[in-house]
């Protein structure tokens, strides 16, 4: 609904102030000194209300005023992934963060896409005068990294667009999103498993580590995390709350075989001040739980393995349930996946598995 209200100016003319109110959006208005152009004004702004295609919040306010207030929101600070999300916020906030939400368009965030995707990595390396600059790689963003900051600005916009009422839509959605690969798939085969646990054996902590990450396809900040209150020795299990792993759902990890074993020897000599599993070292007393990046990498050297992480024994976990005939709906809860997506990508690994499938089938049918 609109109101042109006539008035008289101190220098005698006449403007026309106008007002639209329509539920659901807040108040627009405007003045002008001809009624003509007040009508006008009245039906194409009510006409873009009512299209979509007008939002007078988004005029007020700057996406830098829009990160701010999402940044500060516990819808963001009770993510997981907020630390990393910093650095892609702050992208947005230092490339547009002056412009107006009305002009964070579609087509400006596809350029800027691009712009992520061609741009050179950089890495942060102390000088002998001791400075810190940052360093050019001769490295570029992948698709899939690219795509991660879009998603960072995609969640402050629906911030913008549910709770503060600035937007109207999330510019994200008509963006086209960068083809990501189909996941890295490296495990240790037969030859490559038996020599890497030969050479872990060396170190106690990293031996321990390595087996319950390849028994229980726990990630590393799973395993490395563990406390005593979370282990059931009885019942060979670890519980891990909601909260606690990647995506907040609650887990259970099995433990089994030596690695119960040699938990259950650690159990005898743990240390009762400290109820984590990898406690770190005294000269890294301010760490979550030990590191052993460096005796992981001599292991990885002296095994003559190359090309892999640790969030490769994941993959090898998982390699191994699929050859050896566990499904992928199985699979997925031991890892702690959401979608069958994550596991897809092992299936090659059991080509038999379909004809084995197909075949009792047909014996069921009485066709076989």
């Amino acid at each position: 609904m609109a109101t042109i209200e006539k008035r008289k100016n101190s220098d005698g003319s006449t403007s026309y102030r106008v007002k639209i109110r329509l539920k659901g959006h807040p108040t627009e208005s405007a003045t002008f000194t001809r009624m003509t152009d007040a009508r006008d004004w009245v039906q194409k702004t009510e006409a873009d209300i009512k299209a979509g295609r007008h939002f007078g919040m988004s005029k007020l306010h700057t996406l830098s005023e829009l990160l701010i207030e999402y940044k500060s929101s516990p819808a963001h600070i009770k993510l997981k992934s907020a630390s990393y999300m910093k650095a892609r916020l702050d992208w947005w906030h230092k490339t547009h963060g002056s412009k107006l939400l009305k002009d964070i368009t579609p087509a400006l965030i596809a350029k800027s896409r691009d712009q992520l995707l061609n741009e050179f990595l950089t890495v942060r390396k102390r000088g002998v005068d001791g400075l810190v600059t940052k360093v050019a790689l001769e490295k570029r963003r992948s698709g899939a990294t690219t795509n991660r900051f879009l998603a960072a600005l995609s969640s402050a916009c629906s911030y913008g667009v549910k709770e503060l009422g600035w937007l109207e839509r999330n510019p994200i959605e008509r963006v086209t999103k960068l083809a990501e690969s189909k996941g890295r798939v490296r495990f240790l085969d037969s030859d490559e498993l038996p020599r890497f646990l030969l050479a872990c054996r060396k170190h106690p902590d990293l031996y321990l580590a390595v087996l319950l990450s390849l028994t229980t396809g726990g990630r590393q900040s799973e395993v490395m995390s563990l406390r005593w209150g979370q282990i059931d020795l009885n019942a060979g299990r670890a519980m891990l709350q909601a909260g606690t792993t990647k995506n907040n759902d609650t887990k259970v990890m099995p433990l089994v075989g030596e690695a119960l074993t040699l938990l259950q020897e650690r159990a005898k000599v743990r240390n009762l001040s400290d109820d984590r599993i990898f406690p770190p070292t005294p000269a890294s007393r301010k760490s979550a739980f030990l590191h052993l990046r460096k005796p992981f990498t001599t292991a990885l050297s002296e095994a003559a393995i190359s090309d892999f992480h640790w969030h490769d024994l994941r993959h090898t976990c998982a390699s191994y349930l699929m050859m050896n005939g566990v499904s992928p709906l199985e699979i997925s809860k031991i890892l702690g996946h959401r979608t069958m997506a994550m596991v897809s990508r092992y299936a090659h690994l059991a080509p038999t598995r379909a004809s084995e499938i197909s075949n009792t089938l047909a014996k069921t049918l009485g066709v076989g």
